[in-house]
């Protein structure tokens, strides 16, 4: 595997683990009173314009992060929107 895909593969790890802990506690807590939807909306939006970016180019880590990144965020926009 060549350096510099490992190196956006590790960057995926790092980036989409600092979603959990989030999503784990709004999923357990159901409490979204302090996210802001303005910020989840604008996040998803770059988020869904950077996996499609991943996909023209054909960029495999690009293509894993966002989506990943993109469920965990659609899924705390979702609770936030349900549970405000």
């Amino acid at each position: 595997m060549e350096l510099i895909i490992l190196l956006g593969l590790v960057a995926v790890i790092f980036t989409n683990a600092s979603f959990l802990p989030q999503a784990i506690k709004t999923i357990k807590t159901k409490h979204t009173k302090d996210l802001s939807l303005g910020m989840y909306l604008m996040l998803a939006t770059g988020l869904f314009l950077w996996l499609l970016y991943g996909i023209l180019i054909k960029d495999f880590p690009l293509i894993l992060s966002n989506g990943i990144s993109l469920t965990f965020t659609l899924t705390i926009l979702f609770l936030i929107i349900r549970y405000k």
